[in-house]
């Protein structure tokens, strides 16, 4: 898998050794084992799925995460894309809306060793109503029609979000540099099209 990320442009040798790491098979139903480690989105219950490894991969590249950064993850999912952060070194946070997803996932990264530590909430309000940020970075794995405004003041000046954004079939991966409170002072780096599910803010969680 990871020899296949090298020749899709994957170049950062920590996400590679990190992805090397972290056994996906773990993190979708058995019965999904066959295809575990094919490049493809894969469902995991909850109208959800675990990303390709390939968006994984690339969005932990545009992240720019060093050991010991703070890293707040807007859906938690399958747990996969948090594992790889921390074994990159982060500090991660992570947040999910969806109660069956988070009681999965929650005690399978605990029982596995990493350290990530997962709350339920709603993803478009982050964390802060409690005391971890700001942080050093923010990556959303869902689909945002636009850029969260909480989110963003919960990102230290000088940090990185990496976000797709778009309608709920398409989404363009951004990588956000705040460089100041306003959004004029927010640099915009674009990397190309991709397809998430959609972000839920604002809607009942279950």
């Amino acid at each position: 898998m990871c020899e296949q990320l090298r020749k899709q442009g994957i170049t950062d040798t920590r996400v590679l050794q990190a992805m090397e790491r972290v056994e996906r098979h773990w993190f979708l139903d058995s019965a999904l084992d066959a295809l575990a480690y094919e490049d493809r989105a894969l469902q995991i219950g909850a109208e959800q799925t675990i990303s390709r490894p390939s968006t994984v991969a690339m969005q932990s590249q545009l992240l720019a995460v060093e050991p010991g950064m703070k890293v707040l993850e807007i859906g938690t999912g399958s747990g996969y894309q948090a594992a790889v952060l921390d074994r990159m070194g982060a500090r991660v946070f992570s947040i999910e809306r969806q109660k069956s997803l988070f009681d999965h996932t929650r005690p399978l990264l605990a029982a596995m060793g990493y350290r990530v530590r997962c709350f339920l909430g709603d993803g478009y309000k982050g964390l802060a109503e409690v005391n971890y940020g700001p942080y050093d970075r923010i990556i959303v794995t869902c689909g945002a029609p636009e850029i969260p405004e909480a989110l963003m003041s919960q990102l230290k000046t000088g940090g990185i979000m990496v976000i797709p954004i778009g309608n709920d079939e398409t989404q363009q991966m951004l990588r956000v540099t705040k460089n100041g409170p306003s959004e004029e002072e927010w640099s915009v780096e674009r990397y190309g099209d991709y397809s998430f599910v959609p972000m839920l803010g604002g809607r009942q969680m279950r």
